[in-house]
């Protein structure tokens, strides 16, 4: 079985309720599980929150295949990481050693459903443990010493002919419940890249963030569905 689970929580410092706030006509949260319901591949959806009003938002889609996990107020606090809450959910439930798991990001919205079936395709084909989704940069990086970290300066290459780096757009993650268990974390083995265009790199943190997602939404993704 294939299992997307999307942790979502009332607070946010820099958005007040951000995982609800309108964003293209539509809660946040709502084109993540959009895109999940619609895939293929996957075959259970969990929301994880510790908030009423986020809770009543996800059951208004009546998405069949969406169940909203309560989860423990100690994993909804700032500090608290995504794999503390994805490993005390796995615990409470009985889930195959084998069944997939896919950390799925709120605040990266414009993964379709086709990414998340060609994602679960190419690590099986590819025998991987786990899988991440970048975004391919090419941007020429420098460190704190004023070294430049993926290129020559006296040899800078041209845009199109230089490879880049790719860049983790926190879109989602895959992994065994098996390994999640073994490892605490949502990667690890042998891991694979699931490549997103170069747009998706931009994750909704901050308000200007917020702005600049929406025009992108729409030219990228709206406008193809239309």
């Amino acid at each position: 079985m294939n299992l997307a689970f999307i942790p979502v929580r009332c607070g946010s410092k820099s958005i007040p309720f951000k995982n609800i706030k309108e964003f293209c006509g539509k809660p946040l949260v709502y084109w993540n599980l959009k895109a999940l319901q619609n895939s293929n591949e996957i075959h259970k959806i969990f929301v994880a929150t510790d908030c009423k009003k986020i809770k009543d938002v996800v059951e208004s889609f009546n998405f069949p295949k969406v169940k909203v996990y309560d989860r423990e107020p100690e994993n909804a606090v700032d500090t608290a990481t995504s794999e503390s809450v994805m490993l005390e959910f796995i615990y409470k439930n009985n889930f195959k050693d084998n069944d997939l798991f896919l950390l799925v990001q709120a605040t990266s919205p414009f993964t379709q459903a086709k990414d998340f079936d060609n994602a679960i395709k190419k690590l099986n084909i590819e025998k991987a443990d786990s899988l991440l989704t970048c975004a391919k940069t090419k941007k020429f990086f420098w460190d704190k010493n004023a070294i430049p970290i993926n290129y020559d300066y006296r040899n800078r290459p041209r845009r199109q002919e230089f490879d880049g780096l790719f860049v983790e757009n926190g879109a989602f993650y895959i992994n065994k419940v098996c390994n999640i268990k073994k490892y605490k974390n949502r990667l690890c083995g042998k891991i694979t890249i699931y490549e997103m265009e170069e747009f998706t790199s931009v994750e909704i943190d901050e308000e200007d963030d917020w702005l600049i997602a929406e025009k992108l939404m729409y030219r990228h993704v709206i406008s193809r569905e239309s």
